[in-house]
């Protein structure tokens, strides 16, 4: 098992890395965020990295989620915890609470959602999109440390980089989405299509902006709230790998499926695909076009 963490806004590197070494990792769906950070906690193999780059360049549209997600699966990663600041729409996910969500709405519309396309066509399953061996690790991983959290809830993923009106944040409320943030949606997607277990963190920073009590969220408010976050994302992580070094997961797949969606997911006639986006697709879905 090599795990991988990708960091949202306030959370740029880990502390305590043994061996620790930045690497910058090609792609053929282009340039990563950043370089990898490589290194082991308690002899667990880990990778971050820093979603926006380090010193917050990248807006949240133009991060290439492909070639983030990609590299991570050349680099062995089998599964990933994505930390990712919110909004939270419910009274009860007060700024500080770290809610392990479940499920997504996906409101994006200005990034490119998948590895597969004309020449390779394959559909998988987000009925279940986050791992729920991951999310059990961090439930309990939270637990264990004090952090006020959350088993389960929806994030709606919206396009950004603005923050919400107050019409549309009544009206995310009315579908029963509980946080709201702009990153983990298509990366949830892409984990799923490159056959690697995900689960997300959302790090509540507001009530974005349909409390009649709280400020309208602004980005002052937000880093205030991160700094505390960004500490306590960096001692959950550390929770997980002690309970992976402690054999926390068991056998060599996801229970789940989450390792296997692609079995059952490519549709495109072996005579009929595309040789130069199947050379490109030789990390992501290497494992099942060798014998397709």
């Amino acid at each position: 098992m090599r795990l991988g963490v990708i960091g949202g806004s306030g959370v740029y590197d880990i502390d305590g890395l043994e061996k620790a070494q930045w690497r910058q990792v090609e792609s053929p769906w282009g340039k990563t965020s950043d370089a990898l950070l490589f290194g082991q906690l308690h002899g667990i193999e880990v990778v971050f990295l820093p979603r926006h780059g380090r010193g917050h360049v990248h807006a949240p549209s133009s991060i290439n989620y492909r070639a983030n997600i990609d590299a991570l699966k050349r680099c062995g990663v089998t599964d990933i915890i994505s930390v990712s600041a919110c909004g939270s729409f419910r009274e009860a996910l007060a700024p500080g609470t770290f809610v392990i969500v479940d499920q997504f709405i996906d409101r994006t519309f200005a990034r490119e959602k998948s590895f597969f396309g004309e020449g390779m066509v394959a559909h998988v399953s987000m009925a279940k999109p986050v791992c729920g061996r991951l999310g059990d690790m961090l439930e309990q991983g939270a637990a264990a440390i004090g952090i006020p959290h959350a088993r389960g809830g929806v994030y709606l993923a919206m396009e950004g980089p603005q923050f919400s009106s107050l019409a549309e944040s009544n009206m995310y409320r009315s579908w029963g989405c509980d946080v709201i943030g702009m990153t983990n949606m298509p990366e949830a997607k892409l984990a799923r299509e490159a056959e690697i277990c995900f689960a997300t963190v959302a790090m509540v920073t507001d009530y974005d902006c349909w409390h009649p009590h709280h400020d309208d969220v602004d980005v002052t408010s937000v880093i205030r709230v991160l700094q505390s976050n960004a500490k306590h994302a960096g001692d959950l992580v550390k929770q997980v790998v002690m309970q992976i070094a402690g054999g926390a997961v068991h056998g060599d797949t996801c229970s789940q499926g989450c390792d296997r969606v692609l079995d059952t997911a490519l549709i495109t006639a072996p005579e009929k695909r595309d040789a130069k986006l199947l050379a490109k697709l030789d990390a992501v879905a290497g494992r099942v076009l060798k014998g397709h």
